[in-house]
């Protein structure tokens, strides 16, 4: 068949992304989020972007990129952005950066705090929330009194669903993959809600989480510094110079000796490796800022910073 069927009264829609359409949405995605779509992609493309031509009701992709191109509307392109992202996560994905920050990074933050000072973390790409969620998890139940203490966590995500999502505190399903019953148990309450056995985040553990939507390609609002950075199976989705750029703004808002989390199947690039020192599984220290205050952004801060 050259056409799809149309669907509850929607026009017919071409079966297949031109090339020229699909240099256009890659050319698009690479500009508003740094994102890097292969040819191999083309199929996942257009399957996710048809039910937004769906939604406009719009015949063509061509159609389309015109309108996304022309119109200016930042909803819209939000949404083409998230049509794009993959959320998978779940709770302590990865668990050995949560086993570091329980044995290795919270002795020091406590002494900050003892000391006076603040702490503060970034979940970058923080998807459903489960990433920022297991950061407070770990650090309550190796210290209870941190609740009391000047410690926020900022967990930023381009998508604004799945914030809406993180922000609510409540999984059901495959969302609560991780969790243990002990975990259930401490940082939890059940209910039942749409046919759904639901769980739902205890207000100690989300009032240290603060939900931003950020686009990590665009200016950052954040001002002050972070101990901690988890940007994990995050940056594989975009290109070289974008990582580059990216590890360096990182390296600029990380506090000297502040640590920054990859996903397992990422690795700093060479050009970096002077910012950081390794400290463990695709866990790195800061050796060094570099004096680039301009491009972090000069907005006041929106976060918890």
């Amino acid at each position: 068949m050259s056409e799809l069927s149309p669907i509850n009264g929607h026009p017919k829609m071409a079966s297949a992304i031109s090339d020229r359409a699909f240099s256009r949405i890659a050319a698009i995605a690479a500009r508003e989020a740094g994102i890097v779509l292969a040819a191999s992609k083309v199929s996942m493309v257009k399957s996710r972007l048809t039910r937004r031509l769906r939604a406009l009701k719009m015949s063509s992709f061509d159609d389309y990129l015109d309108f996304l191109e022309a119109s200016g509307d930042r909803t819209e392109m939000n949404n083409f952005i998230s049509a794009l992202t993959t959320n998978v996560s779940h709770f302590f994905r990865e668990n050995h950066h949560f086993e570091y920050l329980a044995g290795t990074l919270l002795p020091h933050l406590k002494q900050k705090l003892a000391n006076g000072g603040k702490v503060r973390i970034w979940s970058a790409g923080c998807s459903n929330g489960q990433e920022p969620y297991s950061i407070a998890m770990t650090l309550l139940k190796a210290a209870p009194d941190l609740a009391q203490k000047d410690l926020k966590i900022l967990a930023t995500d381009i998508d604004p669903e799945v914030l809406a999502r993180a922000k609510s505190g409540q999984y059901f399903g495959s969302l609560t993959t991780g969790l243990t019953d002990q975990t259930i148990a401490s940082f939890f309450t059940k209910s039942h809600q749409d046919g759904e056995d639901t769980l739902t985040v205890t207000p100690n553990v989300r009032n240290m989480v603060s939900f931003r939507q950020l686009n990590l390609h665009a200016d950052w609002p954040m001002k002050g510094k972070f101990d901690a950075i988890f940007c994990r199976n995050v940056v594989i989705y975009f290109d070289e110079e974008t990582q580059i750029r990216l590890y360096k703004r990182y390296a600029n808002i990380l506090e000297p000796g502040g640590w920054l989390m990859l996903g397992h199947s990422e690795r700093l690039n060479e050009s970096v490796t002077q910012l950081f020192e390794s400290a463990g599984v695709t866990t790195y220290k800061t050796k060094q800022t570099i004096s680039s205050p301009a491009s972090i952004g000069a907005h006041e801060s929106k976060g918890p910073v």
